[in-house]
């Protein structure tokens, strides 16, 4: 079974004509979109999926802390899948760091910054 027999085209094409439409999409059905998009177009849609999965948690989720870190952790994963070559990647990764741990530290989950503080060095380090 190749790549492509996973990909629901009818999603993807919903996701697509959501997106090109004229009227603006809430930012809930913009990471919907990405999240779909980001499947079969990487490269385009990983760095609009990692953006709107920050407003999604800031804008959506500010009351609800575990939500908004579960968004926050997504946008890291995304910006960890990026091509390594992508001129942005390192950008985009440490930006998802910081406000990842920002969610920590509201949350005061101490344990998990040590781990958080050693990928941001690492990243700047490269």
């Amino acid at each position: 079974m190749t790549y492509t027999a996973h990909i629901n085209h009818d999603a993807v094409l919903r996701a697509r004509v959501a997106l090109l439409g004229s009227q603006t999409l809430p930012v809930r059905q913009e990471v919907a979109a990405y999240r779909v998009l980001a499947q079969v177009s990487p490269l385009a849609y990983l760095p609009l999926l990692i953006v709107a999965l920050y407003e999604y948690s800031r804008q959506d989720f500010a009351h609800d802390h575990d939500t908004a870190l579960a968004l926050r952790a997504e946008a890291v994963a995304a910006a960890r899948r990026m091509y390594a070559a992508e001129p942005d990647r390192a950008d985009l990764l440490l930006t998802a760091l910081r406000r990842y741990k920002k969610q920590l530290l509201l949350m005061e989950r101490q344990e998990e910054l040590a781990a958080v503080d050693r990928e941001m060095a690492q990243v700047m380090a490269r």
